[in-house]
């Protein structure tokens, strides 16, 4: 018998593709995280999965021609990313908002992202990366599989969140989000463009606490 691995379901799939109910289970995951690169290994980790699962998974969707392999690891087909988009629903209610910022006006943001892509710091490994019209986040999961760190770039604007997968271990997300942005504010100061903290959401409540600047 095969157990779903998230409650998520994708209506609409192409009657073509000969997938199991785990494949489709990765599949909304994907859709879901908005995909354009991800790794083994990151995924692995976020979703609990065997190596040996995840590799049997990956090799069917990749003879489907749904996901291939990349220099960054396993990339999602632009048609298939599309249609997975329009199908998966988007889990904002889960996320927690960690810290934000604003990136300086002569912060070059594609180098920043280069610099952070596939990168580990202290308690997180790389996951992946998604894009859409707003903008682009870069995905760490802890090395535990308990925590998913998002940085949100939009605009001018850095948003670090968490979103909790088992238990809610707040102070392990916030030592998380902090070792990130100081990689990031290292990365700034090398472009002479300190990174401003504004405000910090705060745990368990909608208030937000001012930084000195």
């Amino acid at each position: 018998m095969i157990i779903p691995l998230l409650d998520v379901s994708l209506q609409g799939l192409p009657e073509d593709w000969s997938l199991s109910e785990r494949d489709v289970d990765v599949l909304a995951f994907l859709g879901e995280e908005e995909f354009q690169f991800f790794t083994f290994e990151g995924l692995k980790r976020r979703l609990g999965l065997h190596p040996e699962t995840l590799s049997r998974i990956l090799d069917r969707l990749e003879a489907e021609g749904i996901v291939k392999k990349s220099s960054q690891g396993y990339t999602v087909t632009k048609e298939i990313a599309k249609h997975l988009r329009q199908h998966s629903g988007n889990r904002a209610e889960n996320r927690v908002m960690l810290l934000q910022t604003f990136l300086p006006s002569d912060l070059p943001v594609e180098e920043l992202v280069s610099n952070l892509r596939g990168r580990w710091f202290g308690l997180l490994r790389w996951l992946g990366l998604s894009e859409n019209p707003e903008g682009v986040a870069l995905k760490w999961v802890t090395e535990d599989g308990d925590i998913q760190v998002d940085a949100k770039i939009t605009l001018n604007t850095l948003t670090i969140e968490a979103r909790f997968l088992h238990g809610y271990n707040q102070n392990l997300a916030l030592k998380a989000a902090y070792q990130l942005m100081t990689h990031i504010s290292k990365q700034s100061a090398r472009t002479h463009a300190p990174v401003i903290a504004r405000h910090v959401g705060y745990f368990g409540g909608s208030g937000y606490y001012l930084m000195p600047a």
